[in-house]
């Protein structure tokens, strides 16, 4: 019976980071991965389903808050065609549209 609860689990935090390609800012990102690595680490502690669902949602909530804190200090530029686009750490242009 645990096995089947750890590999749901593990199911569903994958099924998390495929849905990541998704989203389209940090803090969507961050609440998707936040989220799933909540929720394994809440069940690898408490071993129920209340600790999954605390440590799922405290995950999400740290997560978004992080990736919220990494849009706001990242710079947009427009281009002359109205595309919207950042500098990256890697110095190449990232067009979000």
């Amino acid at each position: 019976m645990k096995h089947i609860k750890i590999l749901t689990l593990i199911g569903i935090s994958l099924g998390l980071l495929l849905f990541q390609g998704c989203a389209e800012t940090r803090a969507e990102k961050g609440a998707l991965l936040g989220a799933g690595g909540g929720a394994l680490v809440g069940q690898a502690i408490g071993h129920d389903t209340k600790s999954t669902v605390i440590g799922a949602a405290l995950g999400g909530i740290a997560g978004a808050a992080i990736g919220d804190s990494q849009d706001k200090s990242r710079k947009y530029y427009r281009d002359q065609y109205g595309h919207t686009y950042y500098i990256g750490n890697d110095g190449r242009a990232h067009y979000i549209n």
